[in-house]
């Protein structure tokens, strides 16, 4: 089972989501704590995907048209640490 970590930042962004996001984010956190991030590739309505340029070595997975989770997975460990649910910037 992996174990989740949400930073002090996250935490007060949850209570200001819109409720289909934070149901979403619920069900985001439930797919990773019994799968790991092997268990939200294989749902393409996440589309995870790793970023790049300054988010590199960071992770992302919608959660919806316009909400994000960004997290990294610490190696060798089965640990998940979300740092930031925001609306995605186009």
């Amino acid at each position: 089972m992996w174990v989740i970590y949400e930073q002090k930042p996250v935490l007060k962004i949850l209570d200001r989501l819109p409720s289909d996001v934070l149901l979403k984010y619920e069900a985001w956190k439930r797919i990773v704590e019994l799968e790991g991030p092997v268990g939200l590739r294989s749902i393409k309505g996440f589309h995870d995907e790793t970023l790049k340029g300054e988010w590199k070595g960071y992770r992302s997975s919608r959660l919806g048209k316009k909400w994000r989770v960004i997290y990294y997975v610490a190696k060798g460990q089965l640990e998940v640490y979300v740092v930031e649910v925001m609306p995605h910037t186009y």
